[in-house]
């Protein structure tokens, strides 16, 4: 049997019952879903892989869309673009830009993102792409990247369309896609109102207003789709994110999102349990500069657990015989296993921390030697 060794920080020895925590207020949406934007760790959920209409939560695919044209230098926020007649003639919420004159993209991402004008998204869409149709084409790629599997967009806005449509789950993918990726311009849906040609308008997202941990993101609306929010809040270092979908009314979808939210954060927390290239374990180097190598994590772990859980948190490394010179920095060796009660929860990679040069040739090739020798004999007792 392979052996394992027990690695020192232990969180705590003492073994408690499962944690019991309450049920989930009820939601009235029909489809919902909670998730912590750091480790991807759903908390609540109800048919997420349900397929419904978008309305304008459409509008964080393209807000997305722009901001990496904006980075690879595609586009420039200061560039205007002439606003056609299709786009002016948009229906729905709008943020009243005129036929002909011109606007700076700047202000159309605001009108998009603060005001949802779908006038707004049809003059970025044409700017980028030619047509809202060939936008859309270029939103399914993106989408396809990203591996949003139930997605499929027909229009930059939202509007509904038979073949236009999303998930609850896909939605959680592309709004931790769009505050990891562009933080400056995700900053926007925290602007509360924007004024454009005198006229002001409030952010659509009301619970701005209700809680400041809140800072996004979308509110969508249409008879197909019913009353949708997406959500997002940050409080200390945790953010969650929720998404309801098909909620019956503005009030409705108020109520699910702020009961979902409290329910996370009362309930559940992320932490960082190990620092990227924090030693865990340390193992033999042959024909090496050095005779050993720490080995850690590439990046910050973090683990999204019910409070009381982090007490029976436990990691644990495999006992590795060795290596051999010459190890690169990043080089995957080993593994290590997060585990609450025995039961293991995530695996992570180890690499190693630090470059080890081989020694001269000779010595390098005797201690290659002599590692075979010990991995072959030592190989019956861990097996």
């Amino acid at each position: 049997m392979k052996k394992i060794f027990l690695i020192s920080f232990i969180f705590s020895a003492v073994a408690f019952s499962q944690t019991l925590i309450p049920k989930l207020p009820q939601i009235t949406a029909s489809s919902f879903l909670l998730i912590d934007a750091e480790t991807n760790k759903i908390i609540a959920q109800q048919n997420p892989e349900a397929s419904t209409g978008l309305a304008s939560i459409t509008k964080i695919m393209t807000s997305y869309i722009v901001a990496d044209y904006l980075k690879q230098g595609f586009l420039n926020i200061k560039d205007s673009t002439t606003v056609s007649e299709k786009c002016w003639r948009m229906e729905g919420s709008r943020m009243f830009i005129q036929e002909g004159k011109k606007v700076l993209i700047e202000d159309l991402m605001r009108g998009m993102i603060i005001q949802s004008g779908n006038d707004a998204a049809c003059a970025l869409a044409e700017h980028i792409a030619g047509t809202q149709e060939d936008f859309a084409s270029l939103m399914n790629d993106y989408a396809q990247k990203m591996e949003l599997k139930n997605t499929n967009f027909t229009n930059p806005t939202g509007l509904p369309n038979v073949n236009h449509y999303s998930t609850a789950e896909d939605i959680a993918k592309l709004s931790i896609v769009l505050i990891n990726d562009f933080p400056d311009e995700y900053a926007i849906y925290s602007e509360k109102e924007f004024t454009y040609n005198d006229i002001r308008q409030l952010n659509r997202n009301s619970l701005l207003w209700q809680d400041d941990s809140i800072d996004g993101i979308k509110t969508g609306h249409t008879r197909a789709s019913g009353y949708c929010l997406v959500a997002s809040s940050k409080r200390a270092d945790m953010r969650l994110i929720s998404i309801v979908l098909n909620s019956a009314s503005e009030k409705s979808r108020l109520q699910d999102t702020r009961r979902l939210l409290d329910y996370g954060f009362k309930y559940y927390q992320t932490k960082k349990i190990i620092a990227k290239y924090q030693p865990i374990s340390i193992v033999d180097v042959w024909g090496g500069m050095e005779d050993k190598l720490e080995l850690g994590p590439e990046k910050d772990i973090f683990v999204t657990l019910t409070k009381p859980t982090f007490d029976r948190l436990t990691i644990e490394a495999s006992k590795n015989l060795g290596v051999k010179a010459p190890v690169r920095k990043d080089s995957v060796i080993d593994r290590l296993d997060i585990k609450v009660d025995g039961e293991t929860i995530q695996s992570v990679d180890l690499v190693a921390v630090n470059n080890v040069q081989r020694k001269g040739i000779v010595i390098a090739t005797l201690e290659s030697l002599m590692f075979y020798v010990y991995s072959f004999f030592m190989q019956d007792e861990i097996n």
